[in-house]
C-alpha cells in the first residue's frame, strides 16, 4: 500500500503518475523472495496477498463485474490493475499474484539487479559510499524506495481513490477507500524488517509518520480534484470525489495551523479552494491538482518530519491501525 521528490516536479498528471506498472517489466514477488524473505512473509498474511485467490470468488466483486460486462474478473484491467499485479506473458497480461511489492515499489526488470548487486560484493563488504551510488542508481532506473514518501502514496492512492467514474455509477464499485497512510501502512502492511534481519518488525518513528500522514493528505486531496475533474454527470462518483477533496481540505487546514513552519501546506489549502468542486471545471481542477503536486514535491524535498511535532496529535494511534503487524519469528 506503500504506487512519487525532485524527479516529479513536472505540471502534467501523466508525467507524476507513477502507478501505471509496465508489465513487460514486472518480475513477480518471488524475485524479492529471494533476499526479502520477512518481508515476503509478512505480504503474505495480508488482504494484498489473498485478494489474488479471495476476489474473484467475493459476490459483491461479481455482482459489480456482471453490471459492467466483465467476464473474468483477473483478466480484465477494469479489475485487475487496482486487485493483481500483471506480468507480460506470451503477448498477453496474466495476473501473477495479489497487490505485490511491484504494485508499490514498480515493475522491477530495470533495476532489481542493481538493487540487490551490492555493488558487487556482499552487504559485509560493500562501503557506504557504494551503496549510496547504488540506491541512486536503483532510483534512477526507476525503483521507488520507502523514503520517496510520494511516490508510494501516489501508488496506494490512485487505487484506493478509484479513477473510473464509470464503474463506481454504473457497478456500485465504492467510489474509494476510507484510507489514511499511517494506519493503513502500520497495520498487515508494515514490513520493516530488513535492518534488523527480521528480529523485529517496527513501525515507523515520529517524523517518518509525520511525513506518511501530510503526504497522504495531500494526495487525498490531489488524487479527490483529479477524480472531479474527470467526472461528466452528477450521480454518485462526482459527489463522492467532491467530498472527499473537501474533507481533505479542511484536515490540511488543520494541519496547516498544527505546523505552522510549514507554509507549503496552507498553499495546499489554498490550491484546494482555487478551483471549483463541479463538472465541466476539469482545466482548473487539473491545474489545482498539479498544484498540489508541485507542493508535495517540495514537502519531500524541504523536510523530514523532525519539525512537525505539533501535527502529533492529529495523527492516528496504534488503535486506528488497519490490521495487526507480522510478529517477527522466535
Amino acid at each position: 500500500m506503500a504506487r512519487l521528490v525532485a524527479v516529479l516536479a513536472v505540471s502534467s498528471f501523466a508525467a507524476t503518475e507513477a502507478t501505471a506498472t509496465d508489465t513487460a517489466k514486472t518480475v513477480g514477488p518471488n524475485a524479492c523472495a529471494e533476499c526479502h524473505k520477512q518481508e515476503v512473509e509478512a505480504w503474505k498474511e495480508s488482504h494484498h496477498f489473498k485478494t489474488f485467490r479471495e476476489m474473484p470468488r467475493n459476490t459483491k466483486a461479481n455482482e459489480i463485474a456482471d453490471k459492467m460486462g466483465v467476464r473474468r474478473i483477473k483478466y480484465d484491467t477494469l479489475c485487475a490493475s487496482c486487485h493483481f499485479t500483471l506480468q507480460q506473458k506470451n503477448d498477453r497480461e496474466e495476473p501473477v499474484s495479489g497487490i505485490s511489492c511491484e504494485s508499490c515499489h514498480s515493475a522491477g526488470q530495470d533495476w532489481i539487479k542493481v538493487h540487490s548487486g551490492f555493488s558487487g560484493k556482499t552487504i559485509l563488504f560493500e562501503t557506504k559510499a557504494e551503496a549510496k551510488e547504488r540506491w541512486r542508481l536503483s532510483d534512477s532506473k526507476g525503483m521507488i524506495r520507502p523514503r520517496s514518501v510520494y511516490q508510494l502514496a501516489k501508488n496506494c492512492y490512485t487505487c484506493h481513490v478509484v479513477p473510473q467514474e464509470e464503474l463506481v455509477n454504473k457497478g456500485g464499485h465504492k467510489a474509494g477507500s476510507a484510507f489514511e497512510l499511517v494506519s493503513w501502512s502500520q497495520g498487515e502492511v508494515r514490513h520493516n524488517t530488513w535492518h534488523s534481519k527480521g528480529r523485529e518488525n517496527v513501525p515507523a518513528d515520529a517524523a517518518r509518520k509525520r511525513m506518511l500522514y501530510l503526504v497522504g493528505l495531500g494526495v487525498e486531496l490531489e488524487m479527490a480534484l483529479r477524480g472531479i475533474g474527470k467526472a461528466t454527470v452528477r450521480k454518485a462518483y462526482a459527489f463522492e470525489m467532491a467530498k472527499r477533496a473537501d474533507r481533505a481540505r479542511k484536515q490540511l487546514d488543520v494541519a496547516a495551523k498544527a505546523a505552522p513552519g510549514v507554509p507549503e501546506i496552507a498553499e495546499m489549502v489554498k490550491l484546494g479552494h482555487s478551483a471549483g468542486l463541479k463538472l465541466n471545471n476539469e482545466a482548473r481542477l487539473t491545474a489545482a491538482a498539479d498544484g498540489v503536486s508541485r507542493q508535495l514535491v517540495l514537502v519531500t524535498e524541504k523536510y523530514d518530519g523532525s519539525t512537525m511535532a505539533g501535527l502529533d496529535g492529529l495523527i492516528p494511534g496504534a488503535d486506528k491501525y488497519k490490521g495487526a503487524a507480522r510478529k517477527p519469528p522466535n
